[in-house]
């Protein structure tokens, strides 16, 4: 069997709605699809959303209005859903989807924000070693993982367009970037890079200065696969092509026995 899967940050599915949304999703032939940043309420579901009736939809909200969230498109029903770590103060915010299959298991998280510093970097650095102890623990059911989302780090200094610049910025801080080191020290693949190696490829770009058009961006949303499963990715990229928000869906292909 073959599953096409996405990644992408909305940014405000209401506002993603308006620019085509059903008809990206629906042309493209999904089988999975994560999103984040949905910034709604269980009660300000669009009906829209019902146009999408091939798919089993899972939601998680913020209590936060207007803020985070996150939703599971999922065109096979899923042998179990959660939306949190268990830890409160992670689990408040929207932002975490995991789904387990016969074959695999899909983390669909949308990792925080370290913002200007201080607290909140504490926090994502918290979060990303609560995430790391979760993926872990489900890579001993011998399935398949996937870890999709916007990870609000870039890597590499390939990864983005001015890295020197954004030295002492969240999103490009040595102690971000060292947890992306760790998980792949233990064994977790980018898959994107494991197919292209290429300079100049973002998935985001700010929404100021006309950076989308001058290509001026970070490469910040993946899919991680666990190296015991890395030969089922058949492909991966980024779909630069894709409007409607300020970040664009990722990818991946993979086949399950």
């Amino acid at each position: 069997m073959k599953l096409r899967l996405w990644s992408w940050n909305v940014n405000g599915l209401r506002a993603v709605l308006k620019k085509d949304f059903i008809n990206i999703i629906q042309e493209s032939d999904l089988d999975i699809i994560g999103l984040q940043e949905t910034k709604l309420q269980a009660h300000q579901i669009p009906d829209q959303m019902q146009e999408l009736d091939e798919y089993y939809i899972y939601w998680s909200h913020a209590l936060r209005k207007g803020y985070s969230g996150t939703a599971l498109l999922s065109r096979i029903k899923p042998l179990s859903f959660e939306d949190s770590f268990g830890v409160e103060e992670f689990d408040t915010e929207g932002r975490i989807n995991i789904a387990e299959y016969e074959d695999f298991i899909f983390f669909n998280i949308y990792f925080p924000n370290g913002q200007q510093g201080g607290e909140r970097l504490d926090y994502k650095l918290r979060f990303y070693d609560k995430a790391l102890e979760i993926m872990q623990e489900k890579r001993k059911t011998g399935k398949m993982i996937l870890v999709a989302g916007d990870y609000n780090t870039a890597h590499k200094e390939i990864d983005l367009a001015h890295p020197k610049a954004n030295e002492n910025t969240s999103g490009f801080l040595p102690i971000e970037r060292a947890w992306l080191d760790k998980i792949v020290d233990l064994g977790w693949v980018d898959t994107f890079r494991d197919f292209d190696s290429s300079a100049e490829q973002y998935s985001w770009w700010s929404y100021r200065t006309y950076a989308r058009e001058r290509n001026t961006g970070w490469r910040i949303d993946y899919f991680f696969v666990d190296k015991e499963h890395r030969n089922q990715i058949t492909n991966a990229g980024i779909r630069q092509d894709v409007m409607g928000s300020d970040h664009c869906p990722v990818f991946v292909e993979i086949t399950l026995p």
